[in-house]
């Protein structure tokens, strides 16, 4: 039997007639509907010249096609590359230089400057816009829907996902067959999603949220999506009584919880909401319980792994941890430098090895050497600890951590006793750079709107909260933090901006 993902994706349909995805259009996809339409859609693909192996870079709007053309990649035996709708050219230059693609899908609008580098590289360049129409749907329109799908074996190449790239070139995360299959298998059973389901699929498509972990594990399930452009409060109030199951980010759930439509009655149909991709706040998931009677169920993964951990389906979900290792994965926390493994509650290095974890990355040799340890276990460069409950508690990057007068400072701890005071909706702990002690702990504040926060005052609060040395030396106020397009703060960018704010000692600084 092939290893192919689109094989247990195929048999896992219930039948032909169950509907697959409701657009917001209206639109109702079948199971049956998908089959015919990514078998005109691999068709297209090697009539453009995809082989088995080849890349498919595409970075379109998200509509029912763009999930289509993934498995009609797989059906041909080639690799997919999404890419983040907001790449500019001269970023899409790199990826596609890198990674050389066979064929590049993008939008209508940005055809003449993605045809100019990739034409450049013998990829060829079709469309696919927001409305689901483009040359590639045009060539599929022609193509028979019968399709002898290509074998592949479990450890081929599935898919190639680039890193957010926060510091440095992005790196793209070989996926293979076994990687995504073995993840959502997993997912489906320990989250219990069934053909029953509804998923409410707001997330956008690009990234291993949406496409993988949501829409791969509902699939392998057998299940329905409302399939949502992208999030809008509005439209998921609306359409939360027909859903059971929802995935998100942190702030779709602050969004929500701005929205007054948000009930407890509103969401007696559902049975499950999760949050990932970027830490969810302890206030947020105590408030979010409170108004509909669910306690969100937070997670952890990664581009390389997919999903690493899961609070319980059953059972206590601990606001500000990711639960516990999943049924195959092992995690384990270690000195950074020695590899040495710790204790529960002590702070290291997290680790993880499973058929979950990618098998490297692309044209960088090297690079994967170097981010494996001798035994397989991949070292994520997220630091955590593991609790005497055997939760798994994520205290932040390792790139993040703040070495101030040669004390090691933990941002997520800082940030949690910040985050706890009144009139503080969130925080950004952060090292900028110190003529005195190498880096100086420094607050990135975002408060309510009317509060008499001042810098003294959080200073003054944290005093019997932290030790001296963890203590922020600086706090300063803005109103939004910096995010990355899945609501990641780019630490990287808070730093640049206050590269400078101790370089004139002159100031008072404490």
């Amino acid at each position: 039997m092939s290893g192919n993902l689109f094989d247990l994706i195929r048999g896992r349909i219930p039948s032909a007639d169950k509907t697959l995805i409701e657009a917001a259009s209206g639109e109702r996809i079948r199971y049956g509907d998908m089959l015919t339409r990514s078998g005109r859609l691999a068709q297209a693909l090697v009539r453009r010249g995809v082989g088995p192996g080849d890349r498919v870079a595409v970075q379109v709007e998200k509509t029912p096609e763009n999930l289509v053309l993934l498995l009609a990649t797989l059906r041909a035996g080639a690799v997919y590359l999404p890419l983040n709708t907001a790449y500019t050219i001269a970023e899409l230059d790199y990826f596609i230089g890198d990674a050389e693609p066979k064929l590049v899908v993008c939008d209508p609008a940005k055809r003449d400057g993605v045809s100019a580098i990739a034409l450049a590289r013998n990829a060829a360049v079709d469309t696919l816009d927001a409305g689901g129409r483009g040359s590639l749907i045009d060539l599929a329109a022609q193509s028979p829907s019968a399709f002898a799908d290509i074998a592949r074996t479990e450890s081929d190449i599935a898919v190639i996902l680039y890193t957010s790239g926060t510091t440095g070139r992005s790196k793209g995360a070989m996926l293979s067959h076994r990687n995504l299959s073995s993840n959502a298998e997993v997912l489906a059973d320990y989250w219990r999603f069934t053909a029953q389901d509804v998923l409410l699929h707001a997330l956008p498509l690009y990234h291993t949220h949406g496409l993988f972990t949501a829409a791969v594990t509902l699939m392998i399930a057998g299940g329905t999506m409302l399939f949502l452009p992208k999030f809008d409060a509005d439209e998921v109030i609306r359409l939360l009584p027909k859903a059971t199951a929802m995935m998100g980010v942190p702030t779709y759930y602050t969004r929500l919880l701005q929205h007054p439509g948000l009930t407890r009655e509103l969401c007696a149909r559902m049975r499950l909401f999760t949050c990932g991709s970027a830490p969810l706040l302890a206030e947020t998931h105590r408030e979010f319980q409170a108004r509909t009677g669910h306690a969100i169920l937070e997670r952890y993964g990664m581009t390389e792994t997919g999903m690493n951990t899961s609070n319980p389906y059953d059972g206590e979900r601990i606001p500000g941890t990711v639960g516990f290792p999943l049924p195959g994965v092992e995690l384990r926390i270690v000195e950074p430098d020695t590899g040495k493994v710790l204790a529960q509650e002590e702070i290291g290095i997290i680790e993880v090895r499973g058929p979950n974890v990618f098998s490297g990355y692309w044209r960088m040799p090297e690079k994967t050497k170097s981010e494996f340890r001798p035994d397989g276990f991949f070292i994520t460069g997220d630091v955590g600890k593991i609790d005497a409950r055997g939760y798994v508690h994520i205290v932040g990057r390792a790139k993040d951590l703040i070495i101030s007068g040669g004390f090691n400072v933990y941002p997520k701890e800082v940030e949690t006793e910040i985050d706890a005071l009144p009139g503080v909706v969130e925080s950004a702990v952060i090292g900028c750079p110190h003529p005195d002690f190498g880096e100086g702990v420094t607050a990135v504040v975002v408060a309510e709107a009317g509060a008499s926060l001042t810098e003294a005052s959080v200073l003054a609060a944290l005093e019997a909260r932290l030790a001296k040395f963890k203590r922020p030396k600086r706090v300063i106020f803005v109103a939004d933090l910096p995010r990355n397009t899945m609501g990641k703060v780019q630490k990287n960018v808070l730093r640049e901006q206050n590269k400078d704010l101790y370089a004139n000692l002159a100031q008072p600084v404490r």
